[in-house]
């Protein structure tokens, strides 16, 4: 946590100078500024002396190989990079650890900390969900009422003909828009429902927020309706997934993968 909240530091450094954001292209056409850089040096630097042994993969670079651990880092420096070019505080930065079983991982314990807000979520298999504001540690769970209108949350950046579909066979809901991996924490606080995701994203954009919804009780789903789980080395984009409070929607999910 410690670490996150370091690297969030050094996000706001760049967020928050008068000599403005400057943003190059990646070879995947997505953005980088000077704060993807810093908060992935931070983090390198601090994962590698607190937990020398195990390999990071990070958006930004790797060190070590995952193929040759049991347990592996995966991180995001900074979630939401085009939120914090917009300036709307909608970022984050994720961290997770990450067991493998054969050639996939799954989360055993994820950080994710809003620079902006100062707020952090973590949680873990052996670990109940909290968020930490300052000094005040809250214990956090999913929303277990259940209540209509639906509370569905959905990317500030990206909205698909799949998005629509599926909000329209929840029937009577609320839409709420927000960036980076606040949806899913969003969820996992019991302040929306769900959170379906239709278009493209890497392992590193949601492992770590996996980790605090599963530990808060709820559930990150693939299209087969199984729990979602992750390849750090091959192919590191995800399927759609479905972040929920419950697995009452796994029918319409599953209608709405064609």
């Amino acid at each position: 946590m410690e670490v996150a909240i370091e690297a969030g530091r050094s996000i706001l450094e760049v967020y928050d100078s008068s000599s403005g954001i400057e943003v190059e292209t990646k070879d995947d056409s997505s953005p980088l500024t000077r704060a993807d850089i810093a908060a992935h040096e931070t983090i390198m630097k601090q994962l590698m002396t607190i937990d020398p042994g195990t390999p990071i993969v990070s958006e930004e670079g790797n060190e070590g190989n995952p193929l040759d651990s049991e347990l592996s880092w995966l991180v995001d420096p900074l979630d939401g990079t085009k939120e914090f070019i917009k300036r709307n505080g909608m970022f984050t930065v994720n961290i997770a650890l990450m067991r493998r079983t054969e050639n996939r991982w799954a989360p055993v314990f994820g950080v994710v900390h809003a620079p902006a807000s100062g707020k952090t979520w973590f949680g873990g298999n052996q670990q109940p969900a909290k968020t930490i504001i300052g000094q005040e540690q809250t214990k956090i769970s999913v929303n277990s009422k259940l209540e209509r209108p639906i509370k569905l949350v959905a990317s500030g950046s990206h909205r698909s003909k799949k998005d629509e579909s599926f909000a329209a066979a929840l029937g009577d809901h609320d839409l709420v828009r927000m960036g980076s991996s606040l949806k899913a924490c969003a969820v996992a606080e019991g302040s929306a429902d769900l959170y379906p995701r239709f278009g493209p994203t890497s392992c590193w954009d949601i492992a770590a927020a996996h980790a605090v919804v599963e530990s808060a009780g709820g559930f990150v789903f693939g299209p087969d309706g199984r729990t979602l789980d992750y390849d750090l080395v091959e192919n590191v984009l995800n399927p759609y997934f479905l972040v929920t409070c419950s697995t009452q929607w796994n029918q319409i999910w599953s209608e709405n993968q064609d």
